[in-house]
């Protein structure tokens, strides 16, 4: 049986991983339809506060669906030798929300939406405890 081999410039063309939405290069992530692309170098950027870039900046697009991306970024991470850390879970939280319900498969609602601050109760009035007579 004889085999052939890509040559080094097909090879490196080939995707590392690709979903319906996003490919995976050794350059980097590309969405597959916006061609909207991540450099391998800025997949771990994170904010000031710890908070990864990338999930809290594309769930401010309407093109991002957060299972397909999550999972395309996820698989860069891991391809890149880049660890995650809590704070990835919460930034995709923070960004994309929480599931609410439905069958969407990205029927996400931002937390934001789902948090809402309650009005302190009122103090208690408490009475002491009277002793009963015999």
């Amino acid at each position: 049986m004889e085999t052939t081999r890509l040559d080094d410039e097909a090879a490196e063309a080939a995707p590392l991983f690709e979903n319906r939405d996003w490919r995976l290069h050794a350059d980097g992530l590309e969405h597959r339809e916006t061609g909207y692309f991540i450099d391998r170098d800025a997949m771990g950027a994170k904010r000031p506060d710890g908070h990864w870039e990338w999930p809290l900046h594309l769930s401010e697009k309407s093109w991002c669906g957060v299972r397909s991306f999550r999972e395309a970024f996820t698989a860069a991470l891991d391809a890149f030798g880049i660890a995650p850390d809590r704070k990835l879970t919460l930034s995709f939280a923070l960004g994309f929300g929480t599931r609410v319900g439905g069958a969407a498969p990205d029927a996400f609602v931002p937390l934001a939406d789902l948090v809402r601050l309650r009005a302190p109760a009122p103090p208690m009035s408490v009475r002491p405890l009277v002793a009963a007579s015999a």
